[in-house]
């Protein structure tokens, strides 16, 4: 959740013209990483949970592949992208401990 609230205030500054480009793509894409993960955990199988995980662990990438080109096109500074960055790779790690404990158990 603090992903997507922090790529809420990041994309804030982008420019109107992305508003339905790069804005839309970039926040739909960090909603879904909390969305898959809570609906991944109310099913009844683990490997149903692992599905949504996996789900949340491939829009995670994409949030980190928009941020990069965000910068890339100047929408954001290296001061901006370096703690979403850190704050997404920290998820990914724990996406990725969370995966390999449920699949233990399968």
């Amino acid at each position: 959740m603090e992903l997507v609230e922090e790529v809420y205030r990041l994309t804030r500054g982008f420019p109107k013209e992305e508003l339905y480009g790069l804005t839309n793509q970039l926040r739909r894409a960090a909603v879904s990483i909390p969305s898959n993960i809570a609906e991944g955990q109310t099913r009844s199988h683990v490997k149903e949970f692992l599905q949504f995980l996996s789900m949340a662990q491939g829009s995670l990438a994409e949030v980190q592949t928009q941020i990069e080109l965000a910068g890339r096109l100047r929408y954001l500074s290296a001061e901006q992208i370096e703690p979403a960055l850190q704050r997404a790779d920290s998820l990914a790690k724990q996406l990725y401990a969370l995966r390999n404990s449920l699949a233990d158990r399968k």
